[in-house]
């Protein structure tokens, strides 16, 4: 088995059965749900690789459910399975935000890619909410001056305008940077830009009103 652990969530036993058997025979992990609310009771639910959800179920439909999940941040990639006739329902899964969604019955080569494609986006995801965090904790270490600094920088602007921007020396300027650096274990330029943004930094306004 793989470590990507797919969630199937459908009242129909013979379909979680069906996609099972697919999921297992490609060496992925698998865990089943009744119903969308057995399902969000799940620990750990954000670690999954994806959902697969019908889109009608009683209680909570697999739409309802794809929205309570958006709702409590948790970011699972959510494949939506609808019969025949859902297909408007299907289209409002998509707008917000599903990956996919397949008609029953489902072909499995289309299921697997689509997995597949989740998972995918599922890593991607992933490794830019670590991204975030990182740049979030390395900016925590900043000094105000450095900060500033570093906001002058996002805004593309060189060391000489930087020092009169905020008032002190070329050289002070360059020994903020290279704490920066040092600090935000930037290897280049672009690397600390890169997380600074990850940050959420914007960039400082000129004192000149960008003229």
């Amino acid at each position: 088995m793989t470590d990507a652990e797919i969630l199937i969530v459908d009242d129909d036993a013979a379909v979680r059965d069906s996609l099972r058997a697919l999921l297992e025979s490609s060496s992925f992990s698998v865990r089943e749900f009744d119903s969308a609310k057995a399902l969000l009771q799940t620990p750990e639910l954000s670690r999954s690789a994806c959902v697969i959800a019908d889109i009608r179920m009683p209680d909570m439909d697999g739409l309802a459910l794809q929205e309570e999940l958006l709702r409590r941040q948790v970011g699972v990639p959510v494949i939506i399975v609808t019969g025949h006739g859902d297909v408007p329902l299907a289209v409002r899964a998509m707008k917000a935000g599903a990956v996919d969604f397949i008609e029953k019955p489902f072909d499995e080569r289309l299921m697997l890619d689509s997995v597949g494609r989740a998972i995918a986006l599922s890593k991607e995801t992933r490794s830019q909410a670590s991204l975030n965090q990182a740049a979030e904790s390395r900016i925590a270490l900043l000094t105000v001056r450095e900060r500033q600094v570093l906001e002058h920088l996002v805004a593309g602007r060189a060391n000489k305008v930087i020092a009169h921007e905020l008032d002190i020396s070329p050289r002070t300027v360059e020994i903020h940077r290279a704490h920066l650096m040092e600090k935000m274990q930037a290897r280049s330029l672009s690397d600390l830009i890169r997380l600074a943004l990850a940050a959420g930094i914007n960039p400082a306004a000129s004192k000149d009103g960008g003229r």
